[in-house]
């Protein structure tokens, strides 16, 4: 099992940028890729981004595109989601987590993922 621990959360206003982290431990050496995801008040969890942890290959959602990066410090074994231009739409938890699956596909979708974290607050103002 892996452990994940999200920080970096807070309250900002349009356009500002957060960077939010993710440390991981525990059994993280079966760990092949991560993801960010996030669930506003009353609305599903959605995946924001993914990254393999083999080769740092990435993707984002369409919404985030061009204003969110995500990055990977394996000799830390941290995971970064860097947000700029933030928007009042870009409110929510913030999740990362773990998953052992082999094949790049489906990344976004909650169901990829066994291990999560408990998640950070993230609040824009307009």
């Amino acid at each position: 099992q892996v452990q994940l621990v999200e920080s970096g959360g807070g309250a900002v206003q349009a356009g500002g940028s957060l960077r939010l982290s993710c440390a991981a431990s525990g059994a993280t050496y079966n760990t092949q890729f991560m993801g960010w995801f996030r669930q506003a008040p009353g609305k599903e969890r959605e995946g924001v981004a993914a990254i393999s942890v083999i080769t740092r290959s990435f993707i984002r959602a369409d919404s985030v595109k061009g204003r969110f990066t995500v990055s990977l410090d394996n000799a830390k074994n941290t995971l970064y989601l860097e947000m700029d231009s933030l928007e009042p739409e870009d409110t929510g938890v913030y999740y990362c987590a773990a998953s052992a699956n082999r094949e790049w596909v489906r990344l976004l979708q909650t169901g990829t993922y066994k291990d999560w974290g408990r998640g950070t607050q993230v609040t824009v103002s307009s």
